[in-house]
């Protein structure tokens, strides 16, 4: 669930409690990547002007817990699946 003043409601503990679920996913589930990462995406019900607000929650794709570069990107990387990237 998400909403404008919160972050998705557990998005930070699931990336806590399983740090590598991206290797995991590559790894036996690649199919389910882009749902995960559909899941990270916040969008507005209300369109102005025919745009719509959007929000990319990709924090922990690009930095780990401690501050230092994630090894999602690199682990996505080795998939080697261009539609993921794209």
């Amino acid at each position: 669930r998400a909403d404008r003043d919160r972050y998705y409601y557990g998005m930070d503990i699931m990336f806590e409690r399983h740090h590598d679920i991206i290797n995991l996913l590559c790894l036996d589930a690649p199919a389910l990547l882009p749902v995960l990462f559909d899941g990270l995406i916040w969008r507005s019900r209300i369109a102005e002007n025919g745009q719509r607000r959007v929000n990319y929650y990709i924090k922990h794709l690009v930095v780990d817990q401690h501050g230092d570069f994630a090894k999602n990107v690199e682990w996505i990387r080795d998939h080697a699946d261009p539609k993921i990237v794209v």
